[in-house]
């Protein structure tokens, strides 16, 4: 299943979300090799947050198998500046593209709701939550996070938290034959949570856990306690959907709203 809208109509041009998936695909191409060797180990070792670096749990110039044809090496000096980097990288095709469809599906209406500025900092914020509580969790792991999931996951928090009984339209291949179906926005935790896992698959790995549930979820309830506190009243009313008001029918209409 994969979804591509809801029943919110688009009532602005998503600026700072379009940018945030150009960002992220340039980190791809051009730093990363577009997932070709030697480009994506060395863009892990030197971008990712590896928790045991930052906060020098490990001897400076231990080792650490990150693939095949990589060894990373931990310096004398923690570099900060990796819990930010770190939410702009990622492992695999899949990774990349199941993080920026939900980008796109969902951060442009979070961004309706906050303005382009409010939602640039709620997303960065987001990112730094969820990569701190992974590492918080995993002081002593030498393997690299790296990932938009993060601060994703808390662009769906704050989507739920505002939107949290509208329906999101969901594509549906059978076989030969598509079709679409409507479910409520709950859905999409334990769904994005599946996407991540599977995206998981055939990526960079380090040493250690492979899956940085803990930065989903970190993400994911900093989404939704920032949500509040980003939103903007004047914006969000004009969403037909948000907050917790009556139930309401899926509809069917793709009208923009001037």
């Amino acid at each position: 299943m994969i979804p591509i809208r809801d029943d919110n109509p688009s009532v602005q041009t998503p600026y700072l979300t379009i940018a945030l998936i150009g960002i992220n695909a340039l980190v791809w191409v051009f730093l990363q090799g577009m997932g070709t060797e030697p480009a994506l180990s060395k863009s892990v070792c030197t971008l990712g947050a590896v928790p045991a670096e930052l906060f020098q749990t490990v001897p400076s110039g231990t080792t650490f198998q990150l693939s095949s044809q990589t060894l990373c090496i931990t310096g004398p000096d923690p570099i900060w500046r990796t819990v930010v980097t770190a939410s702009f990288l990622h492992g695999g095709w899949l990774h990349l593209i199941a993080n920026m469809w939900f980008l796109w599906v969902f951060g442009n209406k979070v961004e309706s709701a906050m303005g382009p500025l409010r939602f640039a900092v709620f997303y960065v914020i987001c990112g730094l939550l969820a990569v701190g509580t992974q590492i918080a969790t995993s002081m002593q792991s030498l393997s690299p996070i790296i990932g938009a999931s993060g601060a994703i996951g808390g662009v769906l928090g704050g989507y739920i938290l505002l939107y949290p009984r509208v329906h999101v339209h969901m594509l549906v291949p059978l076989g030969f034959y598509i079709t679409t179906i409507a479910v409520p926005a709950l859905w999409m935790i334990g769904y994005f949570v599946l996407l991540q896992v599977l995206g998981e698959v055939g990526s960079v790995k380090g040493d250690g856990d492979d899956i940085a549930l803990w930065a989903h979820i970190g993400g994911f309830v900093g989404g939704m306690a920032l949500a509040p506190l980003f939103r903007r009243a004047d914006l969000i009313g004009r969403q037909p959907y948000s907050g917790w008001g009556p139930q309401q029918l899926p509809t069917q209409s793709w009208r923009s709203v001037d």
